[in-house]
């Protein structure tokens, strides 16, 4: 079956359903709310009605005339501490559009906390050297915290090395909260060598120790880095200073463990915890645990870890929920995957985008349309909005089970929707054309993907190789190869 003839109704192709514009967005077809069982020869689940919508209030940004604000300098690009700037102490603030009679000053100290507040680094940096003019400054090790803190989130180290050397050549003593904020500014850019300097200056000064927090922050950043020597030395250091791990380092560790593959250092860590009395595990250690035995498809392990974390007093929330549903789906296990979803409803754990797209997803690797549609329905009529995820399982759900003229709709409603065209997405679309042996819609899905400088990867090559060499195309199969060695060898792992 071509997919370049669907039913009389739809006369898209994949690709141009790709190319539809959001602006000509409509409606969705109302589905009644549905207040029956699902029940099919191996799913059962009641859809209880739970709909809940709160809308926050958008965010008032300050509004600025030309030249009221020391950030909107024409000209400045980068911040340069040499160009002064004559004394002020007030900035004059646009008068409010509600009330023109109600008119108000901003002071210097009060931009500062606005930049900071909105994280603008750059402009934070200029308004305080503008501070510094004042002649009411004092340099304070708050003020200081703040800025190297920002300058830490916003990826400049530098500057808050910088701004570290200006406060010390000002007469303030550094604190161990200021030289661990210095640390996390590096170990936020990965620049460990870096962080460990930080961490051989603390320990050199005897009222600038190190602690729990430091350590994690650096434990963090070689779990990150994959440089687990580095976690064990660091554990070791902590030994020597009397320092226990808390339970958030011990799930930081864990997870990078378990993501590395290393699965006898997970168990030490995770028996450590277990043993503690100061890092017990928590619901994140018990999430952690069962998403690892889930995604491997180690069910039995997995409910054993489960009973074991509730015995031990840790008491499940809603993704917990949603990692037993994907566990189960993927093991085509209908009807303990239906005793998890019903035990949800019970219990008012509200079933979440995620919930439904294990659902669908367990459906659409086996090509079960009929149910995968009743679920997505039923998704739709309680208001949770599908996501990329969601589509993808429907639009390979549509391909396992044949029905190419529905993978074009879902494409449009993609569209109508704004959901975010990714590499998944596009991987799920060429999937659909290969499986029905449409090698030239295949095609120009590939070349639209590669105009929306979407990359693809080892996935869209293995779809592609395959279906050019199960009908013997041998030279598409060769310029594929060679684009995805080259693709390989510009972002290696």
């Amino acid at each position: 079956m071509s997919l370049l003839a669907p039913p009389p109704r739809s006369s898209h192709s994949f690709s141009s359903s790709l190319s539809l514009s959001t602006d000509s967005y409509r409606d969705l077809h109302h589905h009644h709310r549905i207040h029956y069982p699902i029940t099919s020869p191996r799913f059962l689940f009641r859809c209880a009605m739970r709909s809940a919508s709160s809308v926050a209030a958008p965010k008032k940004k300050k509004l600025w005339k030309q030249g009221e604000y020391p950030g909107d300098v024409a000209g400045t690009s980068s911040f340069d501490r040499n160009k002064r700037r004559s004394p002020t102490k007030t900035i004059k603030k646009q008068p409010d559009r509600k009330n023109d009679l109600n008119t108000g000053v901003i002071t210097v100290t009060e931009a500062l906390s606005d930049s900071i507040n909105n994280k603008q680094w750059l402009r934070a940096l200029e308004v305080f050297e503008m501070l510094k003019e004042q002649p009411f400054y004092q340099p304070k090790q708050g003020t200081y915290m703040k800025l190297i803190v920002l300058l830490g989130k916003s990826g400049q180290p530098q500057h808050a090395q910088n701004l570290f050397n200006t406060m010390i050549q000002e007469g303030l003593d550094p604190t161990p909260e200021l030289y661990t904020a210095l640390l996390a500014s590096y170990s936020r850019s990965n620049l460990i060598d870096s962080a460990f300097k930080i961490l051989d200056q603390m320990k050199n000064l005897p009222f600038c120790q190190p602690d729990i927090y430091t350590y994690s922050i650096l434990i963090k950043a070689c779990v990150d880095a994959s440089r687990f020597d580095l976690v064990e030395s660091l554990y070791d250091q902590m030994t020597e200073m009397s320092l226990t791990p808390n339970t958030l380092t011990q799930n930081t560790v864990l997870a990078g463990y378990i993501k590395a593959g290393k699965f006898d250092q997970m168990e030490k860590i995770l028996n450590g915890m277990l043993e503690s009395a100061t890092s017990k595990p928590d619901v994140w250690t018990m999430n952690t645990i069962l998403g690892l035995f889930a995604n491997t498809g180690q069910i039995e392990t997995m409910e054993k870890w489960y009973e074991k974390f509730r015995n031990y007093g840790i008491d499940p929330e809603t993704r917990t929920f949603n990692i037993l549903v994907n566990g189960y789906a993927k093991k085509k296990m209908y009807d303990k995957m239906s005793t998890v979803l019903s035990y949800m409803r019970k219990l008012s754990f509200p079933w979440t985008t995620s919930t439904y797209n294990n659902v669908i997803e367990a459906f659409s690797d086996v090509g079960d349309v009929k149910n995968m549609e009743f679920t997505f329905d039923q998704m739709r009529s309680e208001g949770i909005r599908g996501d990329t995820k969601t589509f993808c399982c429907l639009i390979r759900g549509y391909a396992n089970g044949g029905v190419f003229h529905k993978v074009v709709n879902m494409v449009e409603l993609a569209g109508k929707l704004e959901i975010a065209e990714n590499t998944s997405f596009y991987n799920a679309v060429i999937y659909a054309c290969a499986k029905a042996d449409d090698l030239m819609e295949m095609e120009r899905v590939f070349r639209r993907m590669k105009s929306k400088e979407c990359k693809g990867d080892v996935t869209t090559f293995d779809i592609m190789v395959e279906a050019y060499r199960k009908v013997g195309m041998n030279d598409k199969v060769y310029d594929l190869e060679q684009e995805r060695e080259m693709m390989l060898n510009l972002n290696p792992k």
